[in-house]
């Protein structure tokens, strides 16, 4: 790896936009699954075969949003996470190790804390 200990202040800036830009994709798809637990078909207007199973549906429906919300709002937290340490100059900076992770993974993972080799547990300390 490189004897470098954090990243510039240009790569920073650039991992700030990134997060930024992912921050904003995952509010509105948390804004959209929240307004579909609240939006679940309503089934006044169905004859009363039907209305129990779409009812089940709509339950169905309603959880798998509300466990798919919570993913994304553990999502959001991550990034809000990774913004913090860019303003403290730490980010991309592995947790375990205190190398930098790479470029790369932290373009395609912005809130990674680990690098990919003690991610995958195949690096000793």
């Amino acid at each position: 790896m490189t004897d470098k200990k954090r990243y510039s202040d240009e790569d920073l800036q650039e991992f700030k936009e990134l997060i930024l830009s992912k921050l904003a994709k995952a509010q509105a798809d948390y804004d959209l699954l929240k307004a579909q637990i609240v939006n679940i078909n309503d089934t006044n207007d169905t004859s009363p075969t039907f209305k129990a199973l779409e009812e089940g549906a709509s339950t169905l429906s309603k959880e798998e949003a509300s466990h798919l919300a919570e993913r994304q709002l553990k999502f959001m937290n991550s990034l809000k996470a990774a913004l913090v340490r860019i303003e403290n100059k730490t980010y991309g900076i592995d947790r375990i190790t205190g190398e930098l992770i790479p470029k790369e993974r932290l373009r395609a993972v912005p809130h990674a804390t680990l690098g990919i080799e003690q991610k995958l547990g195949t690096k000793k300390k």
